[in-house]
């Protein structure tokens, strides 16, 4: 490198000016702070939480937003689809052409084959005066229409899948409310009772509404439902509460045999609903039922929370619930291995906490039961149509200002699953034909609600409905991921054929994820019904069949189309599972080492 020389000792160099003392730099001046961001500042972040809270309540925790952004990019494609435009239109002129000839046919003889059949399970038009003339025309006319309706959600070019599927619910939904069988002047059922009564039914029905509508406002129960209280009518089979944290009681059932089989059985309930389901009257008690056949039961009863309990973890119901009632029934029963049952939700935390187990080296488990429970939302059923991080995010924003999302406001969700039933036949049977359904334990059961709290809720729904953590492998428990495979008790699993709740396909999924034997067993009825039936009801069927863990995987509806079907009580078959993958041993009922309080206990009673 050349070194620099200076300027003065080069030759016929030009002297340069004098260079001008640098100028001072100028203080600098604090530029003023950037605005702060509405998210950043907690104020405006409440207001905003609270404007959206509001604005769930009155959508019933349905986010607008879901439901213009489907509708917009229906239309949006419609329009740019006259094919598709073309194709709706002809089969609506071939439908009114069909029903034309349809009814001039049937006018002239009074009496035609229907053109339409509702759907199975669609009851509406069950009487058979609906098949008299004219009302067979009414009937028909709607059931076309209904039918193009539904079509025009399907088949647009474009349209995403999902979007195409809420609208199809939507749809379904308004030809629902359109339906003849709730006007009372296009109902022939209602104007026969009407005319013939000289119109008391209307009375009655007038009178029934107010009785409702008082109810709902004072946060009473339903007309007949005080015809079933806890420990007096319902929940009877004699026990004590052994445990009680913050977040549930251990009930310890007393013994009805002399001898009781050595494992015991802990039952986890939903926290979505009260434990007694399944210990309703005698005659139709599965705790009692399974005392009576020599087995130890113990049932956890979930604390109702309030807005106290709004930071309670998804977790904490794993720890203070699940792992907190394994130590109880150890403690009550030492040595034993315990026979876990999980009901609905009460199923999925039950196999987290069986994984938890698996992975810790924690062999007290001797199987597994899962009744009506989910461990992949994948297919969760029609409750997965509008979840989405919109939706999650409204329904936090609800629990925000609760700390809770009530029983109310989740029993709307559930009876949009089933309009025709659950609103639409209570609408016309209780106003409109006056007469009420007699109340009974299951129905005073449903209306016995409770709350969930408003963190656990939120945690269940972005990690396990909306990001399917638990059966993607990516559900982490005290900072671990947790996998089902690593259970290796054996598992029975059942559906319910009609469920809403939990699809029996998407329970059936366990399949997929487990390395163990699974004994899966599908039976008639819904996601209450289906589990209440007591083997001397004589009612009900159900199919059962054991994959062992060597064998290969069975689709569901290849498993449907093979397993072997059984009339009357799954119960049994469960009973006779839990004896089989016992020791087989008889011991002597073991006593409660503590007693709190006598059964039913104290959380179930809160309201």
């Amino acid at each position: 490198m050349t070194a620099a020389v200076p300027t003065a000792t080069l030759p016929h160099a030009t002297p340069r000016r004098a260079r001008r003392p640098a100028p001072r730099p100028k203080a600098a001046v604090p530029l003023p702070p950037p605005p702060p961001a509405a998210d950043a500042d907690p104020d405006f972040r409440a207001l905003d939480r609270a404007l959206r809270a509001t604005a769930a309540r009155m959508t019933q925790g349905l986010s607008p937003s879901v439901l213009l952004e489907a509708w917009t990019d229906w239309a949006l494609h419609l329009l740019a689809s006259p094919g598709r435009r073309l194709g709706w239109a002809l089969a609506a002129a071939d439908a009114a052409g069909q029903f034309a000839v349809w009814l001039a046919e049937a006018s002239a003889a009074g009496d035609a084959a229907p053109l339409v059949e509702p759907q199975p399970g669609d009851h509406r038009f069950a009487d058979p005066v609906w098949r008299q003339w004219p009302h067979v025309a009414v009937a028909q006319a709607y059931l076309l229409g209904e039918r193009l309706l539904l079509d025009a959600a399907h088949r647009v070019p474009g349209v995403a899948r999902q979007h195409e599927n809420e609208l199809a619910f939507l749809f379904s939904q308004w030809a629902d409310v359109l339906s003849p069988t709730n006007v009372p002047w296009l109902n022939p059922v209602i104007m026969g009772h009407t005319l013939q009564e000289g119109g008391a039914n209307l009375a009655r029905g007038w009178l029934n509404w107010m009785e409702d509508a008082g109810r709902l406002m004072k946060g009473a129960p339903p007309a007949g439902a005080e015809e079933f209280q806890v420990g007096r009518d319902v929940a009877l089979t004699p026990g004590a509460v052994i445990y009680r944290n913050r977040l549930m009681e251990v009930i310890q059932y007393a013994p009805a045999t002399p001898t009781v089989h050595a494992e015991p059985v802990l039952i986890v309930p939903a926290w979505i609903m009260k434990y007694y389901i399944l210990d309703l009257r005698p005659e139709n008690s599965l705790v009692r039922w399974l005392v009576g056949r020599g087995h130890t039961v113990f049932m956890v009863s979930w604390k109702n929370p309030d807005a106290a309990d709004r930071d309670l973890s998804l977790d904490d119901y794993r720890r203070l619930g699940v792992m907190a009632a394994l130590d109880a029934v150890t403690a009550a029963v030492p040595g034993q291995r315990i026979h876990a049952c999980g009901y609905c939700l009460g199923g999925t935390i039950l196999s987290i906490a069986a994984a938890t187990m698996a992975r810790d080296g924690d062999d007290r488990l001797a199987s597994l039961s899962l009744l009506a429970a989910q461990t992949d939302f994948a297919e969760a059923g029609e409750l997965m149509l509008f979840l989405d991080e919109r939706q999650v995010s409204l329904l936090e924003d609800l629990m925000w200002t609760q700390g809770y999302l009530s029983g109310g406001q989740m029993s709307g969700a559930f009876q949009l699953l089933r309009p025709n039933d659950l609103i639409w036949s209570r609408f016309i049977r209780d106003y409109l034909l006056g007469d009420r359904e007699p109340m009974t334990d299951l129905m005073a059961w449903n209306a016995d609600v409770t709350r969930m709290p408003a963190r656990m809720h939120g945690e269940y729904l972005r990690g396990l409905f909306l990001e399917n953590r638990l059966s993607a492998g990516r559900f982490a428990v005290e900072g671990r991921v947790v996998a089902l495979r690593d259970i290796k008790v054996p598992i029975f699993a059942l559906g319910t054929a009609r469920d809403h709740v939990a699809p029996w396909r998407s329970v059936y999924k366990i399949n997929l994820f487990s390395d163990t034997a699974v004994t899966f067993t599908l039976v008639s009825g819904g996601h209450n019904v289906g589990i209440v039936n007591p083997p001397a009801a004589e009612r009900g069927s159900y199919q059962i069949l054991t994959r062992q863990h060597e064998q290969r995987y069975v689709d569901p509806d290849t498993w449907a189309a093979s397993a072997p079907s059984h009339g009357g009580s799954w119960w049994p078959a469960w009973e006779a599972w839990l004896r089989d993958t016992g020791t087989a041993a008889q011991v002597a009922p073991p006593r409660p080492s503590t007693t709190l309080c006598p059964a039913p206990g104290e959380y179930v009673h809160q309201a």
